[in-house]
């Protein structure tokens, strides 16, 4: 664990506009604070995917606030669990992490009618996460 008590997951793709921004914003949501949360890209896009941010507002929840991060090697080292979603990206390796890989179709030039299943997939993946890193 981090300096606190509290966990901390870093959800990675390459743009962090899509998939990554999806999770962060269900764990943050799902978790109510008790998860540190961190999503980053080795390559970001400029902004985020409109469909993601459309999909996720029609589950009340707003990630407009978010933005593209690049992934570096301190976002790693300062989280507990690294999830990549299934883009074959390149994350730096420390012991001691737990690494996740994630199969998702890719969101990019998607509508928001094919966003919704992988919006609905992460959701039960975070779900899933937050049973394992908050026992009941």
């Amino acid at each position: 664990m981090t300096g606190t008590d509290q966990p901390s997951v870093l959800f990675v793709c390459v743009h962090n506009a899509g998939r990554s921004q999806m999770a962060a914003a269900w764990l943050r949501h799902l978790s109510g604070g008790r998860i540190e949360v961190r999503s980053a890209g080795s390559a970001p896009a400029d902004t985020l995917n409109p469909a993601v941010v459309e999909a996720m507002a029609e589950v009340g929840i707003d990630i407009t606030d978010q933005s593209p991060k690049v992934l570096t090697t301190d976002a790693v080292e300062a989280s507990d669990v690294c999830v990549t979603m299934g883009c074959g990206d390149t994350c730096p390796f420390f012991p001691g992490k737990r690494y996740l890989d994630w199969e998702l179709p890719d969101p990019a030039g998607q509508g928001v009618a094919a966003v919704r299943p992988i919006r609905d997939d992460i959701r039960k993946r975070v779900e899933e996460l937050i049973g394992e890193l908050l026992p009941a």
